[in-house]
């Protein structure tokens, strides 16, 4: 199972996002930023690391939870962080195009259709997790605990 972190920077009622420039699954998304966990490497270093990496920024990750992505035979394991403090200066990457964007106006952008669930959950205290199941790019099945589905 592919092991990932994503994070959401808040500033202003406005969250960080990333324009995905790079040809892979997520390109022409907007998106929290992150990558793959390296080998050795904590979830938490890892959204420290990718932050850094993507943005330029150094961050104080605040875990908020555990998503699951089922498609076929793909399988992800996404640690969800959010951070209210940073410093440094923003920079681009190679990943794409970093955009402040209104909480309110998030639904109006091209992202992954289970990303707007999670979001929706970020604001609140309580850590959570969340079973996203995709048929191709289709979203199919939103739940709190695994399921089977029948094939």
């Amino acid at each position: 199972m592919k092991r990932t972190v994503l994070i959401y920077i808040e500033q202003n009622h406005k969250y960080l996002l990333i324009h995905k420039h790079k040809r892979d699954m997520n390109y022409n998304k907007y998106m929290g930023v992150g990558g793959k966990i390296e080998i050795g490497e904590s979830p938490y270093e890892a959204a420290i690391r990718e932050t850094f990496e993507e943005t330029g920024l150094g961050i104080k990750p605040i875990f908020k939870a555990n998503i699951y992505f089922h498609a076929n035979d793909y399988k992800e394991h996404m640690i969800l962080y959010k951070a209210l403090e940073f410093k440094g200066e923003l920079k681009n990457s190679e990943e794409g195009k970093l955009t402040w964007v209104e909480k309110d106006k998030l639904r109006q952008l091209p992202m992954w259709e289970g990303d707007y669930y999670f979001l929706e959950k970020l604001d609140q205290e309580e850590p959570f997790q969340m079973h996203l199941y995709y048929d191709k790019d289709k979203l199919i099945h939103v739940s709190e605990r695994e399921i089977i589905l029948n094939k």
